[in-house]
């Protein structure tokens, strides 16, 4: 028996399955960015983003505690630097989200009517 909150049709559960934390354009933009690189530091992910301090801190607080990224903050003389990097939960999460994107985009978003199906 299916729950309120799943959908009826079959199809329709890979947009449900969607991840949350990735599917928001900042968080997405924050790992795109890590999983070309080893690790960034905050002042990086901070210009390459346009994002806020805040805004920025805020997602990446969001991912580490999904366990996609790794924040380690250290001084280097003197100076506090925050380095974030991708973690092996957090690829692997990418790799399944951009599948799931993939299906989604080939299979349900159809515009041209050629996947188009009768309903009763």
């Amino acid at each position: 028996m299916m729950s309120s909150n799943e959908p009826g049709n079959e199809d329709l559960q890979r947009i449900a399955d969607i991840d949350r934390s990735i599917h928001a354009p900042a968080r997405l933009m924050i790992l795109a960015l890590l999983a070309v690189i080893d690790s960034a530091d905050f002042t990086f992910l901070l210009t390459q983003t346009g994002l806020t301090r805040g805004n920025l801190s805020t997602h990446l607080g969001k991912l580490a505690e999904v366990g996609y990224i790794e924040i380690q903050k250290e001084f280097v003389e003197n100076i506090p630097r925050t380095l974030i990097r991708l973690t092996d939960e957090g690829r692997a999460a990418i790799v399944a989200y951009r599948e799931n994107m993939q299906q989604v985009v080939e299979q349900l978003l159809v515009v041209d009517g050629s996947n188009r199906q009768q309903k009763q």
